[in-house]
């Protein structure tokens, strides 16, 4: 016979709130213990699913988010590519304008100034000729070593451009000097006419001549050989009757004798070309004409050099 404990049951009573019949539902120990195990079971798995559903939302969304900052992330990846290469087509750009003008000022001024670019960076390109080697998408590093090389190379020309600018600056102070020194270095003749007296020696040796006579009309003009400063207008008592001195620097000095007048004062400013007197037969003269003399650092020289 089965035991007491075995053959226990039990019964569940359904009483419904509104007075109606009331059942009752009988089982026995092992489905009581059934009913139980599977309550506990399905509560579990609801539980489980509950879990899992969540689990799968949460990591659906960090995935999208995932995925929305891996494209954000790329998105400034490839500005950033293409404002390196907008960069490095500008500064291709400009050394190429640099390399022009730098070739431009050196034939115009025919200064030859060295440069110190890569000779392997700046070679003429033929893109005639073959080419190959693999193709390499640009990514932010070589583009940021191609920057580096075009910025380092437009330095060393911009550097080239002023080490041009400094020997134009040279060569200009130069060519004012010349300029200055031209201008200021007698050229020509004092006046028209003829030489009637050569510098040196003259009557047989009896007499030396420190300039030369040029004959001509009385009271024709006499002009400055070059630019100058009145040191010495008028009277002369050693012979050279009313006397100009001009000294033009650099320890030359043109002296015109014998006029019948002088037109400047001392100190005055004059021009090459410019009157300073009048022709005349002053001093010690047998006749119209003006003796010209050249002196460096204060001696006499042959003015045939300058004339």
């Amino acid at each position: 016979m089965p035991s007491e404990k075995q053959c226990r049951e039990y019964t569940i009573k359904l009483i419904p709130s509104d007075g109606g019949t009331v059942r009752n539902i009988h089982l026995t120990s092992r489905l009581f213990k059934y009913a139980i195990a599977s309550l506990i079971a399905g509560g579990l798995l609801l539980i489980a699913v509950f879990c899992f559903a969540g689990y799968s939302f949460f990591a659906n969304k960090v995935d999208k988010q995932t995925i929305e900052d891996l494209q954000n992330a790329n998105t400034i990846q490839q500005e950033k590519l293409t404002e390196l290469a907008q960069k490095a087509t500008q500064l291709q750009s400009d050394l190429d304008k640099l390399n022009a003008t730098e070739k431009e000022l050196k034939s115009i001024s025919n200064i030859d100034v060295p440069t110190t670019d890569d000779s392997s960076a700046s070679q003429n390109v033929n893109t005639d000729g073959g080419q190959g080697g693999p193709v390499i998408a640009p990514d932010v590093q070589n583009l940021s070593e191609v920057l580096a090389n075009l910025e380092k190379r437009v330095a060393i020309h911009q550097e080239n451009m002023e080490n041009l600018r400094q020997a134009l600056i040279t060569q200009r102070k130069q060519q004012d000097l010349m300029a200055e020194k031209s201008i200021t270095t007698p050229m020509g003749m004092p006046t028209g006419g003829s030489i009637s007296s050569p510098y040196g020696f003259r009557w047989n040796g009896t007499d030396f001549h420190p300039g030369i006579d040029i004959a001509n009309d009385y009271g024709a003009p006499i002009r400055a050989t070059a630019d100058g400063v009145i040191t010495t207008a008028g009277w002369n008592s050693g012979g050279y009757g009313n006397m100009v001195d001009i000294d033009h620097g650099n320890g030359i000095i043109t002296r015109y004798g014998h006029a019948s007048s002088v037109v400047v004062s001392v100190g005055q400013h004059v021009k090459r070309g410019q009157i300073i007197a009048y022709v005349g037969s002053t001093g010690f003269s047998t006749g119209p004409h003006v003796h010209y003399e050249v002196r460096v650092n204060n001696r006499p020289v042959d003015p045939s050099s300058y004339l």
